[in-house]
């Protein structure tokens, strides 16, 4: 039996299938980085696999991690925000997160990028839900997903030169419907949703 990708045949289980300790890292040759993006660094590698000895290169984007958070108002609504999205040239639907500078906590960037944004604030420590490799075919980064139970608005929105955020609250059951609609559709959110419906029921 030939398995596409192997010059000599890999070790195969009784249906069939190559075994799970045959999955090894590959080696890296050479780590350049080509250019820097302000968000993300672009890596062109050249890296060799352990079981055929080819080489092959191939580019990955090194990026600081990022953190999503679920603000939860004490009448029990989701604070929720619209900003515009150059990737997609369009407007999205999301709840607040962003990049976890160098030396922060997950938490406590996740708070910090809600109170920023929103405006909405608690004296509760956020919960993590949990945490995804958002593209690890070519991403190197993990975002954190978080739950801030009884925020409430203190402040005026404090936003970076370029960003332009609407707030807005709705309350679960909208939110749940507004995913089932499509109309929250950014991954990384729906990350953040899954992990707090599979924690406390959909």
């Amino acid at each position: 039996m030939n398995v596409i990708g192997f010059e000599k045949q890999p070790l195969l289980d009784a249906k069939g299938f190559v075994t799970e300790n045959m999955i090894k890292n590959w080696k890296t040759i050479e780590d350049t980085k080509v250019e820097n993006c302000k968000i993300f660094d672009i890596h062109r590698v050249i890296r060799k696999s352990p079981d055929t000895n080819k080489q092959g290169t191939f580019v990955y984007l090194d990026s600081s991690n990022w953190v999503n958070i679920i603000p939860i108002t004490k009448s029990g609504n989701i604070v929720l925000i619209k900003q515009y999205r150059h990737g997609i040239d369009e407007i999205t639907i999301e709840i607040p997160g962003g990049l976890i500078e160098a030396g922060e906590k997950p938490g406590i960037a996740g708070q910090r990028e809600c109170t920023e944004e929103t405006g909405y604030f608690s004296n509760e420590s956020a919960v993590l839900l949990g945490k995804t490799t958002p593209n690890p075919a070519f991403l190197n980064n993990i975002c954190y997903s978080y739950v801030w139970n009884n925020v409430e608005l203190i402040q005026k929105q404090n936003l970076d030169t370029n960003e332009e955020i609407t707030v807005f609250e709705k309350s679960l059951p909208e939110v749940k419907e507004m995913i089932l609609k499509g109309e929250i559709n950014h991954s990384l959110v729906l990350d953040a949703f899954f992990f707090y419906f599979l924690s406390n029921g959909f």
